[in-house]
């Protein structure tokens, strides 16, 4: 049974920080690319940042550029999205995905999903 388990989610003040994992099990996920979206209520979900099985590569939506980092631990079939900077907008469920194609921003490439953390971020 494939299964991604996201952590790290919480109430934060504007302009502090919080760190999201998200450990994959369940099969082999060698080169598979990772990413991170989100979804605010009211809104459709959207993509957040992705990195390559290598690291090699990596990519985020205009509104976090400076502010993210997407990193990963292969040892550990792990990911991770360190948030800084964090801001009242930044408020949704975020969730953590696997591909077995390069990073991409289109949520339909992505075949396996995490049952989603809550970020809330108060002004």
């Amino acid at each position: 049974q494939v299964q991604l388990v996201e952590s790290g989610g919480g109430l934060v003040q504007a302009g502090g920080s919080l760190r999201l994992s998200c450990a994959a099990s369940g099969r082999s996920f060698s080169g598979y690319s990772r990413g991170w979206f989100r979804q605010a209520p009211g809104k459709e979900r959207e993509f957040v940042a992705a990195i390559s099985w290598s690291g090699g590569s990596t990519f985020y939506v205009d509104s976090v550029k400076g502010r993210f980092a997407i990193s990963r631990d292969n040892d550990k079939n792990t990911v991770y999205l360190q948030m800084n900077s964090l801001k009242p907008e930044d408020t949704a469920v975020y969730y953590c995905a696997a591909a077995p194609y390069g990073v991409s921003p289109n949520a339909g490439t992505y075949l396996y999903w995490g049952q989603g953390t809550q970020v809330t971020v108060s002004s």
